[in-house]
């Protein structure tokens, strides 16, 4: 499926404008599961994710999209909307070897990639790797590649800017390419919902809502300091994306910020000695992904360290400190969650959920022969 055949498709194009893609695959982790095991999801309506009553749905199939069920939505209130649901537990470590395949194809053709996540990017093809000065056939030949090379589907979106190439992904799903051509553009965000727009949540737009606001049309019309007395300087940039001013870059190498993991019990964990052992499997988690957290793939660490809780009742609290040195392995992340566990003192109520992750990243070799600081300020 593909809608605009834009950007001077066949013949290349010598214009000024950049020419971004956003390629973002279809319901990327359930996609994976159909393929691998067709004998047991082909065509079945599934939730990758956790399971009732604790579990959350990381994401649905098409299949399962029709009864309302889609991510980050609870187990429980998927199942109930579909009661054909068929829940699969995630294989993280497969959808990451994927998600790195996919990205050796989106290289060929710029070294400006831009992941958000595994199952998607941004990529600056104003000028490109190879191939024509073409949004549009570099997109289509990148869907095709992936195809032959995995299996599953991407859909794709290519405008002037990051903001109207990912709209424009999110268009024609799945297995489908929009281009939106500078000329077309303000045409094209006049048509958005404001829900559409970066930035603009439920609160915003039932505000806006009430103001009358409802269309990208409506934020062109209205001055831009009305907008500013109402959301502040959002209001500004609101005004310019409806104007078709976005000029963000494609930042590759985009610096992570920090590396976690965390779990939801079946039940709530109220003894100390529980929580330790279920601490070590999620610093576990952690060490492998510092493994990869660094430039280029590379091993990261990090000084500041977080433990995360949640209650029964779904209140959160956390517990940090930050370190002279750095760490990434698990046994001192262990350790680290133990202090943090009892300082000052373990949790009053029982927990349903941990978390630990890493932040202040830093390479590895800043640090070498360095020993663990366990002191906390």
């Amino acid at each position: 499926m593909e809608r605009q055949a834009g950007y001077n498709s066949e013949q290349g194009g010598e214009d000024s404008h950049r020419r971004i893609v956003h390629v973002d695959m279809d319901a990327f982790y359930a996609a994976i599961e159909q393929r691998d095991f067709p004998e047991k999801y082909a065509g079945e309506p599934i939730a990758v994710g956790g399971t009732p009553p604790r579990g959350v749905v990381q994401t649905a199939s098409y299949e399962a999209r029709p009864y309302g069920v889609h991510s980050a939505q609870a187990a429980v209130e998927a199942d109930r909307k579909c009661p054909d649901l068929i829940f699969v537990s995630p294989r993280m470590d497969v959808y990451k070897e994927e998600s790195q395949s996919i990205r050796k194809i989106l290289f060929r053709y710029t070294d400006l990639v831009e992941p958000l996540s595994l199952d998607e990017a941004y990529l600056d093809v104003t000028e490109p790797k190879k191939g024509p000065r073409s949004g549009t056939l570099i997109a289509r030949r990148i869907r095709r590649e992936i195809q032959e090379k995995t299996g599953l589907t991407a859909s794709a979106g290519v405008g002037p800017s990051k903001f109207v190439a990912k709209v424009a992904s999110d268009r024609d799903k799945p297995d489908g390419l929009t281009v939106v051509t500078p000329e077309e553009q303000m045409a094209f965000i006049a048509e958005l919902p404001i829900e559409d727009f970066h930035g603009i949540g439920p609160v915003t737009a039932e505000k806006m809502n009430e103001m009358g606001i409802q269309a990208g049309k409506d934020l062109q019309e209205r001055p831009e300091r009305e907008l500013r007395k109402h959301f502040g300087k959002r209001g500004a940039h609101f005004k310019k994306l409806a104007m078709g001013e976005d000029d963000r870059p494609v930042k590759p190498n985009r610096e992570r910020k920090s590396v976690g993991a965390e779990r939801t019990f079946r039940e709530d964990i109220s003894d100390p000695e529980e929580m330790l052992r279920r601490l070590e499997t999620i610093a576990e988690k952690v060490e492998r992904r510092l493994k990869g957290a660094g430039p280029e793939g590379g091993p990261a660490c990090g000084r500041t360290v977080t433990l995360k809780l949640k209650s029964h009742e779904h209140e959160i609290s956390t517990r940090q400190t930050t370190l002279e040195r750095a760490v990434s392995e698990k046994e001192k992340l262990c350790a680290l969650a133990e202090r943090l566990l009892h300082r000052p003192r373990p949790p009053a109520e029982p927990v349903r959920l941990l978390g630990l992750s890493v932040s202040t990243l830093t390479s590895p070799t800043s640090h070498a022969g360095q020993q663990l600081e366990l002191e906390f300020p």
